[in-house]
C-alpha cells in the first residue's frame, strides 16, 4: 500500500561525449509470479489483513459456499460497471467476494489482492494496517453478507450453512416442570481455560448439569416456591458447517491485564457431537463432522499474526513436496536416461506407481507397496463409550477403516500463509494444540456431505460464464505481461563505437564523424557473444574482413579500449557485460594504420599542466599559462619535459583542488615512477618549471604562490537581473582575500544597475554546466567562498541567506531533469515536518503523503529524513544541499529495517545480583573498584532486603549490538565480550554468562539454551537484554526453572544473600514438590521449612502452601495446584523466603525494608488522592459526589464493514 515508496529506479547513465545521447531506461513493473508448485494461490496482505486472508481463505475452501455465492447473477446482485452510478442497485460485497474466489480459482498468480473487496468494506488504509481479531470479523463479515443479499435468493445463505439452535432447560425437581429457551448461534464458543480439549469444553457444556441447591435454590413457576433444580444445555439443530470459537484470551484480575492462554487443548479430526445433541436418535452420521479449515493465531494478547490450515476438499492443489515430487515419476526418468532397459519389472512397477498415485481417490495401495485395493464407500460408525460419573474427558472415536486414514485417498492439507502455500501433514495439526502459536478458530463440516466427482481437481466447476471469461483474458494478458518483462527485463543497451570511423591522437580515440561512429543496439543479454557478432555483421552490412568486440570506455582524454571480448559459446550475462556497455568494433590490431595500446596499464590521463608562456623566439614571459595534456599512465613522470619541448627542470604536484597552495616538488629520482605510482588522476595540476628559470622560481620553500607573477587576477560577474544593461557580463580586479559584497558593488556600477539592487541582490557560482549554484555571503572573502581567480558569478536577485539561515533546493520526485529544481531559504532551526509544508505548498502539491530525501553524491534519492521533529541543522543540512519531495508515507526507521532485514539492534545490559562475588573485576576488588561502565552501581542495600535483587541501579549499560535473528545465544554472549565497556570485567568463556530479558529495567525471562537460535526465543525490536555472570557454567533444562532463595536470619526481620535454586519441574508446578526441593538444599525437614513468594513491586511476602487448593463451584471437583497460575505466577528470577520453624514459627515473612516501601506506597497513593479531589474541587462542571477521573485507557478500534440499503 506504499506504492513505490521503496522502488528506487534510478538508472546510473555514464557520461558519453561521442554518442548520440543515452536513453534512461525505466525499469518495467513486474507483473504477478505465477503459482508456484501447489497450484493454489494466496493472498496479498495488505499490512495487517492477516486476519482477513485467513477467513477468506476457509470461505474459498467452503465449496458449498463459495458455489452458493457464485449461483448469484448479475440480475440479483448487479454489476461492478455501475458501482458509481447512484440509481444502480450494486450489491459490491457479494460481487467482490465472487470476484475473489474467482482469482483465487483460475488466476495464475501466486496471491491474489483484497484491496478492492477492503475498499467496497469502506476501509481506509488506516484499517488495512490494523489489525483485528478474526472471530469479531467472522460474525461482522457474515452480518454483512445477509444484510447484502436481501432481496435474493441467497438471502438465507449464511443461515443455511451456519446457522444452529441451542436449547436450554431447567428441570424442577419436585413438579418436573420443564422451562426452556432456545438460542440460535452461527459459532460455537467454547473455554479453554482449564480445559484439555474439544470434547471436554463441549462435556461442560451440552451434558453436565448445574444443580440449584442449599442457598442457591430455583423460583418455579409452577410450584411457585423455590425448589431443588437441574439445569442444562443441548444442541437442538446442528448446521451443515460448524465453527468453534475459542476463547484463548482472558483477563487476570489479580494483575489487572489480558493475557493469551497457551496450555495444551486438542481437538479431533473427526468428532460426533451425539452425546451434546437434543435427539440422539438419528444415524451416527448424522452428527460427524470432519475438520477442515484451523485458524492459527501466533502472538500474544496485543497482537500477532494468523495463518490457516486448510483442508483441500474438491484437490484443487498439488499436495505432494516440491522436494519429494512423483518419486516414481524420477525413478523412472532416471532410470531412462541410465539407459537400465534390462529389467523390465522395474519399468513397469514405476509406471504402475505413478498411476496409482494420479488416481488414489480411487485405489489404496499397502504402506509395503506389495498390494493394491479398490476403495469403499463405507459408513463410518463411530462408536461411543462413557458413563455419566466417569471424570475422565469424553473420547471420540473414529473408524479404523484404511482408507479413512490412508493419506493417498483423503484431501490433503496445506498451510495458506498470505501469498505463501505449502503442503502439511495431517499429523502437523498436533503442533497447534499449544504455544504461541495455536489454533484459535476450527471449522468443520458434515461428514454427510459428498462432492460430486465433477467438482474434483476441476476450478471452473459452477464459476459463472462472464467470470470465466473475465479470468481466462486476464491469463492471457499476465502471460503477455510476464513476457513483455521478461524481454525488458533482459534486453539491455550497447553503445557500439565503429573502428574506420575513429581516428587516434594525443593518446586516445576521437570521432571522425559525430553521426556515424556511435551505432546503439538493443540486445538479449542471454544470447551469445557469437550472436551479438552475428548481429553485428548484419548492422554494419559494408564491413571486410575479421571482426573483433572490445570492450571500451570514454574517459576525458577520449575512448580508450581495454580487454578483447572472446569465447562465442558464453552468454553476455556470463561475461558480465553490463548495460550501456561501450563496445568498440575493429579489426584488433589497429585504426588507421595506428597499432592502439589497450588495456588499464596504459589507460590516458588527461592532466592540466600549468607552465610559463613563451613569446616570441622562445623567450619566457611572466604569464602562467594551463594547457591539458594526454599522457599514458604507465608512462615515466619526466617525459612531461619531452612532451612540452622545455629543458629539464623541476616537476610540482598540487595535492588540492586550488592552484595556489598545497604544491609538493617531485624528487629526481621519482621521475621514472609512473604517472599512477604517483597517484595521478584525470584532471590533476602538474606545475612544470625548466631549468633556465631556476633563478626566477614561481614557488616560495613554503610553496605559496609569488605576487610578481601575473596570474590571474579577477572575477567573471554575469548580470542575471531582469534590469537591462549595456553590457552582460564585466571582469572585476580580485585577490584571494577579496570580500564578495565590494565585488558586488562594484559588478552594479559597471554594469550601470539601478542602485536599488545593492539591497536586493546577491552573487552566485555558476558551474561548468551553466548552472546557478548556492549564493554566496557577502561578509566572505574568495577564500573562504573557496572561489577560483576566474569564476564565473551571476548577479541575481534576492538577498543571500544569512548565517542561521540555509539555500536549498528541491525538486518534486526521483526523476530530475536539469533546471526543473525549486529554491528555498530557510532558517537552519526549521523542523523537517515545517520544512515539507513550506515546500509543499511552493510547489503546490496537495495531501499528506509525502516526505523528503536527501539527494546523495550519485544524484540519486538517499535516506529519507526520518525524523520529522528534528532540524535541519541537527540532521548536517547544509546551503546548497538538494532535497527531493517524495510521495508515500515515511518508511520505517533503521531498528525496525534491520528487523525486517533479519537483524536485531540489541542493548546490553550488565547485571550483578546483591550478594553475590565473584572475579569478575579487571583491575581492582568489587568493594572499592571504579563503578562499572555506563554507570555506577547502587549503593550497598542493607541486610534484609531482597527485593535489592531487581533493584534498578544493579543494571549497567555496556552498549548496542548488531545481530542475525539467524545467530544462536551464545553468539550473542560472544559478540558482547567484544564491547569495549566490557573490558573491565574477566569472564572466562561465554557460557560463564547467563542471559535474560530487560522488562521495566529489571531482569524478565531467562533465555537458556545456548545453541537456540535467537529467531526462536521470538524477541522484539524493542527487546534488552542483561548479562550476569556466573561462578560456573551451567546448562538449564527446558523443565528447569531457577529461583532466588534467601534464608531469614533467626530472630532478626532480615535475610541472608541470595542462593541460586535450579528446581526441575518435570514432576509437576506444585507447592509439595518445591518444598521438597528447597527442604534438600537446606538440609532440613520438609515440615520444619515454610516458604514464601516475594514480590517486590508490593513489598509483599505470599506463603507458599501445598494444601491451598481452589474448588469448582459447578463441578465439585478440585483443580490440581499449579504455582504457575493464580495468585503465585512463579517464573524464573522470582525470589523465596526461607523460615526455619524451629527458631520462628510465627507466619510473617516481612522484612523492615518492606514497612518503609508499603509505608511510601501509602503516601504517594494517599498524596494521588488529595490531587485528584482538588482537580475536581476546581472543575466547575463537576457533579457532586461524583467518582474521581480513573486512569485513561487507550481507545481500542473497532471493526466495521459498511453496507448499503437493499431492503
Amino acid at each position: 500500500m506504499f506504492g513505490d515508496l521503496f522502488e528506487e529506479d534510478y538508472p546510473s547513465v555514464p557520461y558519453n561525449q561521442y554518442g548520440k545521447g543515452k536513453k534512461l531506461k525505466t525499469k518495467a513493473l513486474e507483473p504477478p509470479a505465477p503459482r508456484e508448485f501447489t497450484n493454489l494461490s494466496g493472498i496479498r496482505n495488505q499490512g495487517g489483513t492477516c486476519y482477513l486472508n485467513s477467513l477468506l481463505q476457509t470461505l474459498h475452501f467452503t465449496p458449498e459456499f463459495r458455489e452458493a455465492l457464485f449461483s448469484l447473477g448479475p440480475e440479483e446482485l448487479g454489476s461492478l460497471e455501475d458501482k458509481d452510478n447512484p440509481d444502480a442497485k450494486v450489491r459490491i460485497i457479494p460481487l467482490q467476494l465472487q470476484r475473489l474466489f474467482a482469482q483465487l480459482l483460475l488466476l495464475d498468480q501466486e496471491a491474489a489482492s483484497t484491496a478492492d473487496l477492503t475498499d467496497s468494506f469502506g476501509w481506509t488504509s488506516n484499517e488495512e494496517m490494523r489489525q483485528h481479531d478474526v472471530q469479531e470479523l467472522n460474525r461482522i463479515l457474515f452480518s454483512a453478507l445477509e444484510t447484502s443479499l436481501v432481496g435474493t435468493s441467497g438471502h438465507d445463505l449464511i443461515n443455511r450453512l451456519y446457522h444452529g439452535t441451542i436449547v436450554n432447560q431447567i428441570v424442577c425437581k419436585e413438579c418436573k416442570n420443564v422451562s426452556e429457551k432456545q438460542e440460535d448461534f452461527l459459532d460455537l464458543t467454547v473455554a479453554v481455560k482449564n480445559v484439555s480439549g474439544l470434547e471436554e469444553a463441549l462435556w461442560n457444556m451440552y451434558v453436565e448439569e448445574e444443580v440449584f441447591d442449599c442457598d442457591n435454590l430455583y423460583h418455579c413457576g409452577t410450584c411457585d416456591r423455590l425448589v431443588k433444580a437441574a439445569k442444562s444445555a443441548k444442541l437442538r439443530k446442528l448446521p451443515p458447517f460448524l465453527t468453534v470459537s475459542l476463547l484463548r484470551f482472558n483477563f487476570d484480575f489479580v494483575k489487572c491485564e489480558r493475557y493469551k492462554e497457551t496450555s495444551c487443548y486438542t481437538f479431533p479430526l473427526r468428532i460426533n457431537l451425539k452425546p451434546f445433541c437434543e435427539q440422539s436418535e438419528l444415524d451416527d452420521m448424522d452428527y460427524t463432522y470432519d475438520l477442515f479449515s484451523v485458524i492459527v493465531h501466533k502472538g500474544g494478547c496485543y497482537g500477532g499474526h494468523y495463518h490457516v490450515y486448510i483442508k483441500d476438499v474438491d484437490r484443487l492443489g498439488n499436495w505432494q513436496f516440491q522436494e519429494k515430487k512423483s518419486k516414481s515419476d524420477v525413478n523412472l526418468k532416471d532410470r531412462q536416461n541410465e539407459g537400465e532397459i534390462d529389467d523390465p519389472l522395474m519399468i513397469l512397477k514405476a509406471i504402475l506407481l505413478q498411476f496409482l498415485e494420479l488416481h488414489s481417490q480411487l485405489f489404496l495401495l499397502s504402506s509395503d507397496g506389495s498390494t493394491v485395493s479398490l476403495l469403499k464407500n463405507c459408513s463410518l460408525q463411530a462408536e461411543l463409550s462413557f458413563q455419566r460419573n466417569d471424570p475422565e474427558v469424553f473420547k471420540t472415536l473414529t473408524s479404523e477403516s484404511p482408507g479413512l486414514n490412508d493419506r493417498t485417498s483423503c484431501p490433503h492439507w496445506f498451510d495458506i500463509n498470505d501469498s505463501k502455500v505449502q503442503p502439511i501433514q495431517e499429523k502437523d495439526i498436533e503442533q497447534q494444540f499449544q504455544g504461541k502459536e495455536s489454533a484459535y478458530m476450527l471449522f468443520y463440516r458434515k461428514s454427510q456431505l459428498q462432492r460430486p466427482p465433477e467438482a474434483r481437481a476441476n476450478p471452473r466447476y459452477r464459476v459463472p460464464c462472464h467470470l470465466l471469461n473475465e479470468m481466462d483474458a486476464a491469463n492471457i494478458e499476465l502471460q503477455r505481461k510476464r513476457a513483455e518483462y521478461d524481454s525488458t527485463n533482459n534486453d539491455f543497451e550497447l553503445h557500439l563505437h565503429v573502428g574506420p570511423h575513429y581516428h587516434f591522437f594525443n593518446g586516445a580515440l576521437h570521432p571522425v564523424s559525430q553521426t556515424e561512429s556511435v551505432w546503439d543496439l538493443t540486445f538479449d543479454k542471454r544470447k551469445t557473444l557469437g550472436d551479438l557478432r552475428q548481429s553485428v555483421f548484419q548492422l554494419l552490412d559494408f564491413w571486410e574482413g575479421d571482426m573483433v568486440l572490445s570492450i571500451a570506455k570514454c574517459l576525458p582524454a577520449g575512448l580508450h579500449v581495454y580487454q578483447t571480448l572472446d569465447g562465442d559459446d558464453l552468454t553476455l550475462c556470463e561475461m558480465e557485460i553490463a548495460d550501456e556497455e561501450d563496445i568498440f568494433v575493429w579489426n584488433g590490431v589497429e585504426v588507421g594504420g595506428i597499432q592502439i595500446p589497450t588495456g588499464s596499464d596504459c589507460e590516458p590521463l588527461l592532466l592540466n599542466v600549468l607552465h610559463l608562456a613563451t613569446r616570441g623566439e622562445g623567450e619566457k614571459c611572466q604569464q602562467l599559462t594551463e594547457s591539458p595534456q594526454v599522457f599514458p599512465s604507465n608512462a615515466e613522470v619526466g617525459s612531461v619535459f619531452t612532451a612540452l619541448a622545455i629543458p629539464v627542470g623541476a616537476i610540482f604536484l598540487s595535492s588540492t583542488e586550488c592552484t595556489n597552495e598545497g604544491w609538493t616538488a617531485i624528487p629526481q629520482e621519482d621521475w621514472r615512477k609512473t604517472f599512477r605510482e604517483q597517484g595521478l588522476t584525470n584532471g590533476s595540476l602538474v606545475l612544470i618549471q625548466d631549468s633556465s628559470n631556476s633563478n626566477n622560481s614561481l614557488l616560495t620553500k613554503e610553496g605559496e604562490w609569488i605576487t610578481t607573477v601575473n596570474e590571474t587576477n579577477w572575477i567573471q560577474v554575469k548580470n542575471l537581473c531582469q534590469s537591462e544593461s549595456e553590457e552582460e557580463h564585466v571582469k572585476i580586479p580580485a585577490t584571494a582575500n577579496t570580500v564578495v559584497f565590494d565585488i558586488r558593488i562594484k559588478a552594479i556600477k559597471e554594469l550601470k544597475l539601478m542602485k536599488e539592487l545593492a539591497e536586493n541582490s546577491c552573487l552566485r557560482p555558476i558551474d561548468r554546466d551553466g548552472k546557478l549554484l548556492c549564493p554566496v555571503p557577502d561578509n566572505c572573502t574568495l577564500k573562504e567562498a573557496e572561489l577560483r581567480m576566474g569564476s564565473s558569478l551571476g548577479l541575481c536577485p534576492g538577498k543571500a541567506p544569512t548565517s542561521s539561515q540555509l539555500f536549498l533546493f528541491f525538486a518534486v520526485g526521483s526523476d530530475i531533469q536539469p533546471g526543473t529544481e525549486m529554491e528555498i531559504i530557510v532558517e537552519e532551526t526549521i523542523t523537517v515536518r515545517d520544512c515539507l509544508k513550506i515546500m509543499l505548498e511552493k510547489s503546490g502539491l496537495p495531501g499528506d503523503t509525502w516526505h523528503l530525501r536527501k539527494m546523495d553524491w550519485c544524484y540519486e534519492a538517499g535516506e529519507p529524513l526520518c525524523e520529522e521533529d528534528a532540524t535541519l541543522k541537527e540532521l548536517m543540512i547544509c546551503s546548497g544541499d538538494t532535497l527531493l519531495l517524495i510521495e508515500g508515507q515515511l518508511p520505517p526507521p533503521p531498528s525496525e529495517m534491520l528487523r525486517f532485514q533479519g537483524f536485531l539492534k540489541v542493548p546490553i545490559w550488565w547485571y550483578q545480583p546483591r550478594g553475590c562475588t565473584g572475579p569478575w573485576r579487571s583491575h581492582q576488588d568489587q568493594t572499592n573498584g571504579p563503578p562499572p561502565p555506563g554507570g555506577a552501581w547502587g549503593a550497598t542495600a542493607t541486610q534484609g532486603a531482597p527485593g535489592d535483587t531487581y533493584a534498578e541501579a544493579s543494571l549497567c549499560y555496556l552498549g548496542d549490538i548488531e545481530i542475525s535473528e539467524d545467530a544462536t545465544l551464545a553468539e550473542l554472549k560472544s559478540q558482547a565480550m567484544t564491547l569495549p565497556s566490557f573490558s573491565e570485567f574477566v569472564i572466562p568463556s561465554p557460557t560463564f554468562l547467563r542471559a535474560w530479558t530487560v522488562e521495566s529495567r529489571r531482569p524478565s525471562r531467562l533465555l537458556r539454551i545456548n545453541q537456540q537460535q535467537l529467531r526462536e526465543y521470538k524477541l522484539g525490536r524493542r527487546t534488552e537484554i542483561c548479562l550476569e555472570p556466573l561462578q560456573k557454567e551451567e546448562n538449564l533444562g527446558p523443565q528447569d526453572v531457577l529461583l532466588r532463595t534467601q534464608r531469614r536470619l533467626p530472630g532478626e526481620r532480615a535475610y541472608g544473600p541470595p542462593v541460586d535454586l535450579v528446581w526441575d519441574t518435570a514432576r509437576g508446578w506444585t507447592a509439595g514438590a518445591l518444598q521438597r526441593q528447597v527442604a534438600d538444599c537446606c538440609s532440613l525437614p520438609v515440615e520444619k521449612i515454610e516458604i514464601a513468594k516475594y514480590f517486590p513491586e508490593k513489598f509483599e511476602w505470599l506463603p507458599v502452601s501445598s494444601w491451598s487448593q481452589q474448588t469448582s463451584k459447578r463441578k465439585k471437583k478440585k483443580k490440581q495446584e499449579n504455582l504457575q497460575g493464580a495468585p503465585y505466577y512463579l517464573k524464573d528470577g522470582d525470589t523465596i523466603g526461607i523460615k526455619n520453624l524451629l527458631f520462628e514459627d510465627d507466619g510473617d515473612f516481612s522484612t523492615v525494608r518492606d514497612d518503609a516501601g508499603k509505608e511510601k506506597q501509602k503516601q504517594l497513593a494517599l498524596g494521588r488522592k488529595k490531587s485528584q479531589e482538588a482537580l475536581c474541587g476546581q472543575s466547575s462542571s463537576a457533579v457532586s459526589g461524583a467518582e474521581s477521573p480513573g486512569r485513561p485507557q487507550r481507545p481500542e478500534a473497532s471493526l466495521s464493514i459498511h453496507v448499503g440499503s437493499f431492503r
